[in-house]
Formats: structure tokens, C-alpha cells, sequence
């Protein structure tokens, strides 16, 4: 995925928990397109939820750490095989 990929991804109201959210984003940052992306949803997020977007954060870090080192430890036994 490109850099912006995501970011500039205009989100799809085809839940109901999108739709509610799409239509608050909407209106609080009234974008001129019309359009709410994925990044217009992060920043409502970081400002009034922030809660939430830390924990995704961390779990996120967390899976991230995890997998380093199950990679460091695969990567080890494949040296002792050599």
C-alpha cells in the first residue's frame, strides 16, 4: 500500500456503525467534497476519542513487538541449520 493509500481512502457507509460515524464526521469537519477518508476519521478520533485511539495504538505495538521477535528467533534457528 502507497503512503497516502489509506489515509486518502474515502470511507464506504455499508454498516451501520459507518454511517452514523461517516455522518458525524461530516458534520463536524464539513469537508467541501463531501467525502470523509480514513484520515478525517483518525483525527476525529485522536481529538474526541483518544481513549480509544491509544489502545489500538498499543496493541498495535504490541503485535508489532511480538512479531519481531518471533522473526529474531526463527531467523537464529535457521543459522544454527546452516
Amino acid at each position: 500500500m502507497e503512503d497516502r493509500e489509506l489515509e486518502d481512502k474515502v470511507v464506504e457507509t455499508d454498516t451501520d456503525l459507518k454511517v452514523l460515524f461517516i455522518q458525524y464526521i461530516g458534520e463536524k469537519l464539513k469537508p467541501e467534497n463531501g467525502e470523509v477518508t480514513v484520515e478525517m476519521c483518525v483525527e476525529v478520533l485522536a481529538k474526541e476519542f483518544p481513549d480509544f485511539l491509544l489502545l489500538v495504538a498499543q496493541e498495535n505495538f504490541l503485535r508489532g513487538y511480538k512479531q519481531c521477535l518471533i522473526d529474531m528467533e526463527n531467523n537464529v534457528d535457521e543459522q544454527k541449520l546452516q
